[in-house]
């Protein structure tokens, strides 16, 4: 038998199934580019040198570990016609000593590698966290929280171990494939290479393709198991809810519908899994009794040595080992490259809104704002805001009023640049907002918005999230401007209190007086105050409009109400209907044109009289 006819044999076995050979290219290695520049970044030497080192002493064990066979066959042949008994002993001394170096170089390969997959890990999980806070605010209305943040917990745990097992694992066994098959061809026979190269064809086809296989009940293990976790996490949150309208059994079930698909996922994996280690040991055990069928035959011609039948059982043993966890490491990678795959989608993930490439910060000098001609749509098919054109003169306030979903809120995105207008311009002091930086804009602006959402920490910490280098006097200043000191001082940890999930141990007041505490401190140019006082009582109310109005004094100041009498003082009111703007003046001029803000006003007013009333009457 001749390397041609063997090289036709394997070229024709291995073309049996290209549809498993091409199914791990081009999109598998995409996501493996994508990786490399964490693996090998740039301006970092050290971490270059490591990776250098943990391939060399990689080299260095598998070369120590081919040398163990060879003496051990040596040991043998000498025991069989013992002369000297000091050669043997001195080959098992070398024996063991080869084993010891091979080990150590794989713990020095391990723990010099340690410090680049730790590294790539943190550098990666970084890089998604801080792409995810430069998505829009479209994306995020979109996400499913569970979901998104269960792809990012594999993705980033699946970089360490693809970067173990392709690195350590799948590298390493091929080298020793090559190695030990190279070995037996030039000191034994061609014949040993062929049934092992054979066998190693036919194992690798077989795992790649009951592999591919299986992939299909991974992916839809982790699809359900995403679905799951969502579903726990929003019905946690809104724990409330569930427990106002007694749905707790109805969220049971639905929890458990996605649990019993995992769970159908989950065993069709295993059964596959079954199938996969089954095959791949019949395929080692048919290879093995062929070459040690071929070994013996040729101890007994004597052609070969009993050492020698010994050092192909010991290679085979080294490699057959690694071999099976081939496999495993295989199967590994696959579901790491799927967890990653999940993960790197989210990193390409579009930036909706975008600095300029020559976008500068913003220059404030007087704060005048002006919408010009602006329209804007959420979908194609739904517009929003229809050619909307005011000016909120600098050191002015300006309140929008309107019924739900006439488009108020939607101004205070546009004016944070959370969404890009559809057509017109946004300006600040003649500053198309869309030519500075998103950073140095939305410093300039403090809001307080209707729905206040509180950090699970401190109470501290939630007012100083408005500049997070502010001192401790500066945060007390801006919670007794808040009206909210003495409620602090007067619980247990004072401004060490946690405020829970969200914020939920706080009452709506508390909450809204801590948020506007958090903006005081953030010293804004230019206030929003979007339905800032709508879950205050009446008193409170009060007392936080005129600090509000104390506080935005000669500051250009955007209020977005419902309660119109929270904005009967502003220089102008712009009542919004359908998108577009239907009335302006201030409180008395739009009273006297007796349209949709008189007629708000009249039943805001007589709502307010029947509630007095009953008050009363009680």
């Amino acid at each position: 038998m001749s390397i041609p006819n063997f090289g036709i044999i394997f070229h024709s076995f291995l073309h049996k199934d290209t549809k498993a050979i091409t199914m791990i290219s081009s999109p598998k290695f995409t996501t493996l580019k994508k990786l490399w520049p964490y693996l090998w970044p740039e301006n970092m030497p050290e971490a270059k040198f490591r990776l250098i080192l943990a391939l060399c002493a990689l080299v260095l064990s598998k070369v120590s570990v081919l040398y163990v066979p060879i003496i051990f066959k040596y040991a043998i042949d000498f025991l069989n016609n013992p002369k000297n008994i000091t050669v043997p002993i001195g080959l098992m001394v070398l024996y063991g000593f080869m084993r010891l170096v091979s080990s150590a170089f794989s713990e020095v390969r391990d723990a010099t590698f340690a410090k680049v997959a730790q590294r790539s890990l943190r550098q990666v999980g970084l890089k998604v966290f801080d792409h995810l806070h430069h998505l829009s605010l479209r994306f995020h209305l979109e996400r499913q929280t569970g979901g998104l943040t269960r792809a990012i917990e594999r993705g980033t745990k699946s970089i360490e171990t693809l970067l173990t097992f392709l690195s350590f694992s799948i590298l390493p066994i091929i080298a020793e494939i090559v190695l030990v098959t190279t070995f037996l061809w030039i000191m034994y026979d061609f014949n040993f290479a062929m049934i092992i190269l054979l066998t190693m064809a036919t194992y690798i086809v077989f795992t790649l393709k009951l592999s591919e296989w299986r992939t299909g009940y991974v992916r839809k293990m982790n699809e359900n198991d995403s679905e799951s976790q969502t579903k726990a996490i929003d019905s946690l949150l809104n724990y409330e809810t569930v427990k106002y309208f007694n749905n707790e059994d109805h969220e049971k079930e639905r929890f458990d519908q996605s649990l019993r698909l995992y769970e159908k996922a989950a065993v069709q994996s295993k059964i596959s899994l079954s199938y996969l280690n089954i095959g791949q040991v019949v395929i080692i055990s048919i290879g093995l009794i062929a070459v040690m069928t071929l070994a013996s035959q040729q101890v007994i011609q004597k052609t070969m040595s009993v050492g020698d039948l010994v050092a192909i059982n010991t290679f085979l043993i080294q490699l057959y080992i690694p071999l099976f966890n081939l496999g495993f490491a295989y199967r590994e990678i696959k579901l790491a490259l799927v967890n990653l795959e999940s993960m790197f989608s989210v990193m390409e993930e579009p930036e909706e809104v975008k600095d300029l490439p020559k976008a500068e910060p913003i220059k404030i000098i007087k704060g005048e704002i002006r919408f010009e001609n602006v329209s804007f749509s959420y979908q194609e098919n739904r517009s929003i805001l229809k050619d909307i054109s005011f000016t909120i003169p600098a050191g002015k306030t300006l309140a929008i009023v309107g019924a739900s979903g006439a488009g108020k809120s939607t101004l205070s995105r546009l004016l944070f640049r959370f969404y890009d207008v559809s057509k017109g311009a946004v300006f600040i002091d003649d500053q198309d907002i869309r030519s500075v930086t998103q950073q140095s804009l939305r410093r300039a602006i403090g809001i307080v918005p209707q729905d206040t959402v509180l950090f699970n920490d401190t109470i501290g910490y939630n007012i100083q999230y408005g500049r997070v280098d502010a001192t401790k006097a500066e945060i007390i200043e801006a919670a007794k401007q808040a009206r909210i000191h003495d409620f602090i001082e007067s619980l247990p940890e004072g401004y060490e209190t946690r405020v829970g999930e969200r914020g939920l141990k706080l009452s709506g007041g508390e909450k809204q007086r801590v948020a506007i505490a958090r903006t005081l401190l953030k010293r804004p140019k230019i206030f929003l105050f979007d339905e800032a006082t709508s879950a205050l009582d009446t008193r409170t109310e009060k007392e936080i409009q005129e600090n509000l109005r104390e506080i935005s004094k000669n500051k250009t100041t955007l209020i977005i109400a419902h309660r119109l009498s929270t904005i009967i003082d502003a220089d102008e009111i712009i009542v919004l209907d359908k998108g577009k703007i239907a009335e302006r003046g201030d409180h008395k001029t739009l009273l006297k044109q007796d349209g949709l803000y008189a007629t708000m006003w009249k039943r805001q007013q007589d709502k307010k009289e029947s509630q007095t009333a009953k008050i009363t009457k009680i």
